[in-house]
């Protein structure tokens, strides 16, 4: 017969089920701004993270970006697309303020009209138009 072990332990259950939105605070500094990141911002700095990776040859082409990223070529082009906003408008996007509550108040769906413009201050126009 084998001798009987006893394990004594400590367990914590997290009283939240797996599903639960609710966060822990974050441990931000005073200056980090409050809200979430608006995902058109995200998109942008993907976007010129992906240029770089292709002037660079790391990557090859957007069909591989599109494979490595598991998108399709499709949703690839939408987001490098946004590269064709004039720079101000770019960095404008980069730097938009947190979203506090709800959706974005500016979406991909809403830039994608811009970026098919050549001219950039007929961009700047439309831009402004959105902002406003």
């Amino acid at each position: 017969m084998t001798p009987a072990f006893t394990i004594e332990c400590h367990v914590h259950f997290n009283p939240r089920g797996r599903g639960s939105r609710k966060r822990p605070p974050s441990n931000r500094g005073s200056d980090a701004e409050a809200g979430r990141l608006p995902r058109v911002s995200r998109l942008m700095a993907l976007a010129r993270r992906l240029d770089e990776l292709i002037r660079s040859r790391e990557v090859i082409s957007y069909a591989e970006l599109a494979r490595l990223g598991h998108v399709s070529r499709a949703r690839l082009s939408q987001i490098m697309n946004l590269l064709s906003l004039a720079p101000d408008i770019q960095e404008k996007i980069l730097f938009l303020p947190g979203t506090l509550k709800g959706r974005d108040p500016i979406q991909l769906r809403h830039l994608l009209p811009i970026a098919a413009l050549s001219d950039w201050r007929r961009q700047r126009e439309r831009w402004k138009a959105l902002t406003a």
